[in-house]
């Protein structure tokens, strides 16, 4: 009979880890407790240590995002400020100019 491939989310394997990191339980005791290869448990490890930065990296590009979207919103606001000043510039002009024919 063919076994189906198990396929784990990434909270269960940084459960997993964490477990496993904090000493809360052994790797022995993980694999039996949820039948899984020791191998891949360790790998799994490994993953997560060597991607542990990128965790703080993501903060600063999305709080350099946020930076550049207050930016963009401050222009669009002082553009539109100015739109407006034109257009009633311009019907005052068009208002004068009836006057002045």
């Amino acid at each position: 009979m063919a076994r189906t491939r198990r396929t784990f989310t990434s909270e269960f394997k940084a459960e997993i880890v964490l477990q496993l990191i904090s000493g809360e339980k052994r790797l022995a005791e993980i694999c039996r407790e949820h039948k899984l290869n020791a191998q891949m448990v360790s790998r799994w490890k490994q993953d997560f240590l060597q991607n542990a930065a990128n965790v703080f990296e993501h903060k600063n590009e999305s709080s350099a995002d946020q930076e550049r979207i207050a930016e963009l919103e401050k222009t669009l606001g002082r553009k539109t400020l100015e739109l407006e000043i034109a257009k009633k510039a311009s019907s005052v002009l068009a208002q004068l100019q009836k006057k002045g024919e």
